[in-house]
């Protein structure tokens, strides 16, 4: 019998072939251990087809310190690379690099700052900047990519679903539609950027929220098949929780026997002293049920139970289902606003596998360590866009005068924000293009990357979930309405220092000189 294998990857081979080779290269040329800085940023913000997002929300940095903490290369990850073969049979890596592996293959010498989880970020922004071994920092990149790219992903589709509802409640619901184990990392981040509960079990308890769910057709197709009907199953649910009863009512006919039965249901309960939950919507006109069923429950007096919309929803079809709520709600005598604010939504595919191809982000070594300086690294691209702001940096936000974050700046890292005179910003790429505050237009300049591992140590405890979410909160408030707009939002302004700009330009024209 086969010993039994990993269902899995994981740990320290959870990285890319050419990570390995590049630094068994390093190795071999002495420079492995030459201390780099790579910047971790995003290029542009996700495209959902028919619109695209202004602005993201960064997640996944707590559970990537967590795997740097814990993974090393083990004795079978040594002796799993030393049976590679190249092209002509021959052992792909050496003896003495994978000899080195085994004693270093950790990351206990990185050190990183990174904007913590749950703020608003914008493309081109470093979200997290690496300093290490060149080898060991060359091997994290996938790591770090992994677990960074898809957490922000979903954290920004759902900060954009909560904002599209008006902040009521969101519940994750999306377990079954989620990329396997990703399911995991995918109720995290939707937790962080606006989901307010998860059906998932598991992660509702190691994240420490109740979970949250209704009932599945399946129970009311059980009791019809044994000649109960659906109202027999709504009273058998309502017998086990009745002080929990929630009924899904779309099975059979929502408006001829769903709410009907529901109401019953509710009534009988009521008889008992116990309060009814709501209903939920699974199928059909959301909008129009909604109403329909707001104003048969409001003539038997449950006016204030929940309505659960689900099936299919993201931000657009949440925002037309509002939009037609309050044309059509007053043509039936429902107050919209009221119905409004006792929605709950309920989203699962188009939340956990966020509705874009991915968040594009990248890690791009920009600085290598000379004595007691930096020296700046570029890489040019065919597209001016895509090459990367050079050097060791920092990242400010600014606010204008009226407290809303007007622009990113980009910094040298011996740069220091201004305390008087103007500020002068250059757009990454296009040159000639620039803009001039005044002092007296900024009301605040924040520091954006915060120190959060020293050479393997952590500097701060985990953080709790509430916080990563009041913090999303707050820089939404912040955030102009146009950036936050659902489609064709305004576009907020990244930019760069003169001092970066003209390093930006020297090292292009070396760059260029030199090929």
């Amino acid at each position: 019998m086969k010993p039994s294998q990993p269902s899995r990857a994981r740990g320290f081979l959870l990285t890319d072939h050419y990570h390995l080779t590049a630094s068994q290269l390093y190795f071999r040329m002495g420079l492995h251990e030459r201390r780099v800085q790579f910047d971790h940023f995003f290029r542009s913000y996700p495209n959902y087809g028919e619109h695209q997002a202004g602005y993201c929300v960064t997640a996944g940095l707590e559970w990537l310190l967590d795997w740097m903490q814990e993974t090393r290369a083990t004795d079978d990850d040594i002796a799993y690379l030393g049976a590679l073969e190249g092209a002509v049979g021959k052992p792909l890596f050496d003896r003495d690099f994978l000899a080195w592996l085994g004693e270093n293959g950790d990351f206990s010498d990185i050190s990183m700052r990174a904007i913590p989880e749950g703020r608003v970020v914008h493309a081109n922004v470093p979200l997290t900047v690496v300093e290490g071994p060149l080898a060991m920092a060359q091997i994290l990149e996938t790591p770090l990519l992994n677990h960074l790219n898809y957490q922000s992903l979903i954290a920004t589709k759902a900060a954009r679903i909560h904002s599209a509802g008006r902040g009521r409640p969101l519940l994750e619901f999306g377990l079954r539609r989620a990329p396997a184990s990703g399911a995991s990392a995918g109720t995290r981040a939707a937790l962080i950027g606006g989901a307010d509960a998860t059906s998932n079990i598991g992660m509702a308890r190691l994240l420490g929220y109740p979970p949250k769910g209704t009932h599945a057709h399946s129970l009311v197709q059980v009791f019809m098949a044994l000649g109960e009907g659906e109202i027999g199953a709504f009273r058998a649910f309502a017998e086990v929780y009745p002080d929990d009863c929630l009924l899904l009512v779309d099975t059979i006919d929502t408006l001829g026997s769903g709410v009907p039965n529901a109401i019953k249901v509710f009534e009988e309960l009521r008889r008992k002293g116990h309060r009814p939950l709501g209903i939920r919507l699974d199928s059909g006109d959301l909008a129009y049920l909604a109403i329909q069923a707001a104003a048969m429950l409001d003539v038997a007096g449950f006016d204030e139970t929940s309505i659960v919309l689900s099936s299919g929803l993201d931000e657009l079809a949440i925002w037309q289902i509002l939009t037609q709520i309050e044309e059509e709600a007053p043509r039936y005598g429902v107050d919209a606003d009221r119905l409004i604010g006792r929605l709950v939504y309920g989203v699962g595919t188009h939340l956990i596998t966020s509705g874009s191809s991915g968040l594009n982000g990248v890690y791009k070594a920009v600085a290598l360590r000379e004595g007691e300086d930096w020296r700046p690294m570029l890489k040019i691209s065919e597209a001016p866009r895509k090459t990367p702001n050079p050097g060791a940096k920092t990242a400010w936000r600014v606010y204008d005068r009226r407290g809303r974050a007007t622009a990113d700046v980009l910094a040298s890292i011996d740069e220091e924000p201004p305390t008087d005179g103007s500020l002068t910003l250059h757009h990454p790429v296009r040159r000639g293009i620039t803009r001039t505050l005044e002092r007296d237009e900024i009301s605040e300049i924040e520091r954006l990357l915060e120190p959060v591992l020293d050479r393997g140590e952590r500097l701060r405890e985990p953080e709790a979930l509430d916080i990563m979410r009041r913090r999303r909160q707050a820089d939404l408030e912040r955030l102009d309405p146009g950036v936050r707009r659902l489609i064709n939002p305004h576009v907020y302004h990244v930019s760069l220092t003169t001092q970066l700009w003209e390093l930006k330009r020297r090292l292009v024209a070396e760059t260029r000189g030199a090929g």
